[in-house]
């Protein structure tokens, strides 16, 4: 990227830039113009096929709760996941494997098994994984099904903490966390604006 605009226009302070690293990489947001020409010619696989309602059914059974109808409509005619905001959502079936990838796809109901486990609330279903130990939510019962931003190492069970004191945002609904990716935003953006670090 250096070559192609010179190191001034990433030295300078911008809007775009979301972090700097010690090894001098330059983080910036997912519509600038220098993301969108190196990502111009990337190869992008084939999305996972779509999955037939009766799978969901057999998700739905899984996690005893049934899905919000956009979320059904995203896995049976869309994709089974690998696509969407950040990492890409997780497949609602075991057994996804992008091609030259060692691992499966995530699963989002196994995901849910797990976390289960460690004390995540049952209306909270994995939708991607943000970096790190921060993981994307869908609230399965509030109204508008919220997308929750949780940080897993965020709360502290020996101090009297529960799975919310990790969470870090809430964007408004499921809709508006996938138009805000499908519009070529950050979803993201909302989430360091409305950072509790940040205030």
């Amino acid at each position: 990227m250096t070559e192609r605009y010179g190191s001034a226009r990433l030295d300078r302070d911008r809007d775009d830039i979301v972090s700097y690293s010690s090894d001098g990489t330059v983080q910036l947001k997912s519509g600038t113009e220098e993301v969108a020409v190196y990502y111009a010619d990337a190869p992008r696989g084939p999305l996972f096929p779509p999955v037939a309602p009766a799978e969901v059914e057999k998700a739905e059974r899984r996690i005893g709760r049934p899905l919000p109808e956009l979320l059904r409509r995203v896995y049976t005619e869309v994709a089974d996941g690998g696509f969407g905001p950040d990492t890409g959502l997780a497949s609602l079936t075991e057994g996804n494997r992008p091609p030259g990838h060692l691992h499966d796809w995530p699963c989002a109901v196994s995901i849910y098994e797990r976390n289960r486990t460690r004390g995540v609330p049952a209306s909270w279903l994995h939708l991607a994984y943000g970096g790190c130990t921060m993981e994307w939510h869908l609230s399965l019962t509030a109204v508008d099904n919220p997308v929750l931003l949780y940080d897993a190492d965020g709360w502290e069970p020996a101090w009297g903490e529960n799975p919310h004191d990790g969470l870090r945002h809430a964007s408004s609904s499921l809709r508006h966390w996938l138009w805000t990716w499908a519009d070529g935003g950050d979803v993201w953006d909302e989430t360091l604006d409305h950072h509790p670090d940040r205030e």
